[in-house]
C-alpha cells in the first residue's frame, strides 16, 4: 500500500468506522494528463459503513469528501466513489 492510500484508508476509517472498504489508486493510468502532474492522484473508492443509511448518494459522497478534505489539494486530484450501506451490500452483485 503506498503513502497516499494510507492517508486516505485512515481518514475513512476514523470519520465513518466502515464494514468494508477498498480503495484503488488508478493514477498511473492517467499518467500525462495535465492534473496528474499537479501532484494528486486518481483514486477509486468502495466503502460500505453504517453512516451511510438514511442518507441520499450525493450525502454519502459529502461524508467521503469531508473525511478527505485536507488531502484533496495535495493527494488526491481524481476520486470516484462507490458508497453502500451494510443492507445494500448484501443485496448488491
Amino acid at each position: 500500500m503506498n503513502e497516499r492510500v494510507a492517508r486516505i484508508e485512515a481518514r475513512l476509517r476514523a470519520a465513518l468506522a466502515p464494514d468494508e472498504l477498498d480503495i484503488v489508486d488508478d493514477s498511473a493510468a492517467h499518467a500525462g494528463h495535465a492534473g496528474a502532474r499537479s501532484g494528486g492522484g486518481h483514486f477509486n473508492v468502495y466503502i460500505v459503513a453504517a453512516a451511510f443509511a438514511g442518507r441520499s448518494p450525493i450525502q454519502r459522497h459529502r461524508l467521503v469528501h469531508q473525511a478527505l478534505a485536507d488531502l484533496m489539494s495535495s493527494d488526491i486530484h481524481a476520486l470516484s466513489i462507490k458508497a453502500l450501506t451494510p443492507e445494500e451490500r448484501s443485496s448488491h452483485p
